[in-house]
């Protein structure tokens, strides 16, 4: 088999994967709204939390354009993928964009503070990634962007006075990112992904509680993640990632999301290439060793690359 036949987009493969783990996500959905046993209850809020993951691997797939090689069925599948976020896919793309512009640059490295950086606030932003609670800001601000794209769009909302805040959090860059975004297909891609939650909640007669753990179980799995991939790597805009060790079954939900300095390097690889494009010299801790580090919380920045040494 070619290099390049191995690095096709896996389209049919990708429909496969999300309509099975769709079926996943209701069946535990339903289990923890409808059971009277912890056991129960406990065991598919963790079980969706992992689904969840794969899901947002997929929609990352489609953001990249690559989660099936016809665009139209590409966009239609990361919509709606994107409702079980839920997110709008619109948004969640140029967000991601913008991640990739800037990530390592002194615009997007949350795990230093530089002199003059505000301390309280580098961590304040730091454990709402550890704890889970950066997830809610993305459905909130779907919601909030719905009724206030005509303001938002196109303007810097931070003044002289907050100038310190949109570049210390990076919070000017994802709004300027806004600008690529057509209003209307942005309240479309909200009103798609409300959509799929309100569908989800009224087919299967879903209990608040049963909704909620299973959200907050996936929160927490997933933002332990979205940053450990990066936390204390090179600050260099290609390489300033981690192929992370982990359990093969646990790479094998993520698609492979593990291997994420490879997708740095050449955001066009489909998932399923991304370990043959592992180099044997590539820095690959282990998530935990990266993961338990975090929590120490973020780090002063250092004069040079080579006083960052996450292994040790």
């Amino acid at each position: 088999m070619t290099d390049k036949a191995i690095d096709q987009t896996p389209g049919t493969l990708n429909l496969t994967i999300m309509a099975a783990t769709i079926l996943g996500i209701c069946g535990t959905l339903w289990a923890a709204s409808h059971t009277q046993s912890w056991v129960v209850f406990i065991g598919a809020a963790l079980i969706f939390s992992f689904l969840g993951n794969t899901m947002y691997a997929l929609m990352h797939e489609a953001v990249h354009r690559h989660f099936h090689d016809n665009r139209t069925i590409n966009e239609n599948a990361g919509r709606i993928i994107a409702g079980f976020f839920p997110t709008a896919f619109a948004l969640q793309r140029v967000f991601h964009l913008s991640h990739h512009k800037n990530s390592r640059t002194e615009r997007e490295r949350f795990d230093y503070y530089a002199p003059g950086e505000k301390r309280f606030v580098k961590f304040v932003q730091w454990y709402c990634i550890l704890t889970g609670l950066y997830w809610i800001l993305l459905p909130l601000f779907s919601v909030i962007y719905f009724f206030t794209a005509d303001l938002i769009k196109g303007r810097r909302l931070f003044g002289k006075s907050g100038e310190w805040f949109a570049k210390q959090t990076s919070a000017q860059e994802f709004l300027d990112s806004l600008d690529a975004v057509p209003v209307w297909r942005a309240r479309l891609d909200i009103m798609i992904g409300l959509s799929v939650q309100l569908a989800l909640i009224f087919l299967l007669d879903l209990s608040l509680a049963g909704w909620a753990v299973c959200y907050a179980a996936f929160a927490v799995n997933w933002s332990s993640l979205q940053y450990t991939d990066h936390a204390f790597s090179d600050l260099d805009n290609r390489e300033g990632a981690w192929n992370l060790k982990v359990n093969g079954l646990v790479r094998m939900v993520f698609l492979n999301y593990h291997h994420h300095l490879v997708h740095h390097r050449d955001p066009s690889i489909p998932w399923v290439a991304l370990p043959k494009h592992v180099q044997a010299t590539d820095p690959s801790p282990s998530f935990w060793s990266i993961y338990f580090k975090m929590w120490g919380g973020p780090r002063p920045l250092p004069v040079t690359d080579d006083a960052v040494n996450p292994a040790e």
